[in-house]
């Protein structure tokens, strides 16, 4: 079951911006995913800077981009459906892969929002839109301030 074990995290994200890229594709599922990204932001008492991008490959780079910038906290959302190609195993793996590398090459703070599912129906659950299960954008948003703090507590 998804979500079962889930950590209850509270953290302080006091004077800290919170970069959310966000993919544009699948509007309904995007507009939740960012709209708990926005309510975990407002309530960790961080600020949030919100930039768009067309789809979950191009999440990577503006991540990048972020990170060489300086930011310290960047959460990454998107969703990829599965459909009747090989396409989205390679989405999946690039949009993993790359975020996974800006976090460890530069030491920062990469919340992972990107929804991976076979249908719509798996993706709305996970929305964080009224009458889903689950608010993977609010998850990503409290993962990535809470390994923001761990990072900043770490000498070197």
């Amino acid at each position: 079951m998804s979500g079962h074990g889930a950590p209850i995290i509270d953290v302080d994200g006091a004077g800290k911006t919170v970069d959310i890229v966000a993919s544009l594709w699948h509007t309904e599922v995007m507009d939740g995913l960012v709209g708990g990204a926005l309510r975990a932001v407002e309530a960790a008492g961080a600020t949030a800077r919100v930039v768009r991008v067309p789809g979950a490959f191009e999440l990577p780079v503006v991540a990048e981009k972020l990170a060489r910038s300086g930011s310290d906290v960047i959460v990454c959302l998107g969703v990829v459906v599965r459909g009747d190609t090989p396409h989205f195993d390679y989405v999946c793996d690039a949009v993993t892969r790359g975020l996974t590398d800006v976090a460890r090459t530069h030491a920062v703070a990469v919340g992972f929002g990107v929804l991976t599912t076979d249908d719509d129906a798996q993706a709305l659950a996970r929305a964080g839109l009224e009458g889903s299960r689950e608010d993977k954008g609010g998850e990503a948003v409290e993962a990535a301030l809470a390994t923001a703090a761990v990072l900043a507590s770490i000498e070197g």
